[in-house]
């Protein structure tokens, strides 16, 4: 079949661009041909519709009308005309995409569930129709989850979110990333929904120190013998990393059970040997890292933000080495996860590819589609408490057994080995590329 996989932008390292590059490899290995179609196109081939730039100043103004305050047009009538307008001028230029690649089924990622682009699904659904298109959508995220779309400014704008985000029409089927949204997109919409997983390349994934990364450490100031907790999300609020800075103190409280101890790779945790958690990520709430610095300091836990040497792959800046996230997981000793609320959790997949002990806080997606494969975690648990600061807590037997459970994983090596490769094993069944290759054979076959 022709497949076209469409989205505001490709070949970026968002989220939505790179899931969309792990489906056009699963289905171009089961013999179908996979063209992008987008606004923008990052680092790869795409057939391009400007309009759809997700940077693209008319929907600026359409977002910001529809769901802020309605300034640019004179009545809710003008602006439901405005965007009925641009639905026709994309619906033309996908039939013509439909039309020169012989498109069998349209994959929407987005379009047709957040509630971002409202031309775009108007015009998607009319191209589809027009042109007798199947369209198989993958929704990532809702407009009913953002508190943007949350109040339409008008009642038109509302009906559009209710027979578009997502659409019931015979040609269209839909895919969730969890059976969270599965179960919600049948209470409000009462549409069936398949859920495919988020997965990671299992194979060929060796991640370890080598000549490149063998300095990593003493580039930060971190030595050998010093334990490096790993905290590789973006900074902002809802990955819980306050959580990560009360299991660091916890941990540096049974320091003493450490102290004169060999380690899982040999060091020697020594008096003067330091628990240090680094940040990997960028920064996206510069308010909430404040209270993260102004919390560790008061805790005495140290911390060190190398995310500015750290970037997608190895590179160069102002002549100074960058790594990839891939070289600082290899030197990873213990790994935090203590996110609130994640879609699915791409960064648990990362740390069972790197076989690196996980401290997880069990977000409700972990608890509905993860926590049945029984992977060896260390449990933060699934319930918290926000204190007077807005910042997450948990109870303090919780962070001491979790604690316990980190102390296990340092000292014991024959342990810490068992249950990392068992995590592979599991992770690799199902959640690989070839997981989901077997997935998406079964849903395609039945599309024409």
């Amino acid at each position: 079949m022709n497949i076209l996989l469409a989205h505001f932008r490709v070949g970026e390292t968002d989220g939505v661009s790179l899931e969309m590059d792990k489906w056009k490899w699963a289905l171009e290995s089961l013999g179908h041909n996979v063209i992008y179609l987008a606004g923008s196109a990052g680092n790869c081939d795409a057939e391009l519709i400007p309009e759809l730039h997700y940077l693209d100043a008319f929907n600026d103004k359409i977002t910001q009308n529809s769901y802020i305050k309605r300034t640019d047009y004179p009545s809710d009538c003008a602006l439901l005309e405005a965007i009925e307008r641009q639905a026709e001028r994309i619906a033309v230029k996908i039939e013509q995409v439909i039309t020169k690649h012989h498109i069998d089924v349209m994959v929407p990622n987005n379009m047709l569930s957040l509630g971002y682009h409202l031309p775009a699904a108007i015009g998607l659904v009319n191209a589809a129709i027009a042109t007798h298109t199947r369209v198989i959508c993958h929704h990532h995220d809702f407009h009913w989850e953002r508190i943007k779309y949350s109040q339409p400014t008008s009642s038109g704008v509302t009906k559009l979110l209710d027979n578009y985000f997502p659409p019931t029409h015979p040609l269209i089927e839909h895919c969730v990333i969890n059976h969270l949204a599965q179960t919600e997109m049948q209470s409000r919409c009462q549409l069936e929904a398949t859920v495919v997983p988020n997965v990671f390349d299992f194979a060929g994934n060796e991640w370890g120190i080598d000549d490149y990364n063998q300095d990593l450490r003493s580039r930060f100031n971190i030595r050998a013998n010093d334990i490096l907790i790993l905290q590789a999300t973006r900074v902002v609020a809802r990955k819980g990393i306050e959580i990560a800075i009360d299991l660091v103190e916890t941990l540096m409280s049974l320091r003493q059970q450490l102290e004169n101890a060999p380690l899982y790779n040999g060091q020697i945790f020594t008096k003067n040997s330091r628990i240090v958690l680094v940040f990997a990520g960028l920064c996206e709430e510069p308010e909430y890292m404040e209270k993260l610095k102004h919390k560790a300091s008061a805790q005495g836990v140290e911390l060190e933000f190398i995310n500015d040497w750290v970037g997608h792959s190895r590179s160069n800046k102002q002549g100074q080495k960058i790594y990839s996230l891939w070289d600082v997981y290899s030197h990873a000793d213990l790994i935090t996860y203590p996110s609130l609320l994640e879609g699915w959790g791409n960064q648990f997949l990362e740390g069972l590819v790197a076989k690196v002990p996980m401290a997880v806080y069990r977000y409700p997606v972990f608890d509905s589609d993860i926590q049945q494969f029984q992977f060896n975690i260390i449990d933060l648990g699934n319930d918290h408490q926000l204190d007077s600061n807005g910042l997450a807590v948990i109870k303090t037997e919780r962070l001491l057994s979790a604690a316990h459970a980190c102390l296990e994983y340092l000292i014991d090596g024959e342990k810490r080995r068992d249950r990392m490769e068992q995590n592979y094993a599991i992770g690799q069944h199902h959640f690989s590329y070839n997981a989901l290759k077997s997935k998406l054979n079964g849903i395609f076959s039945n599309a024409l």
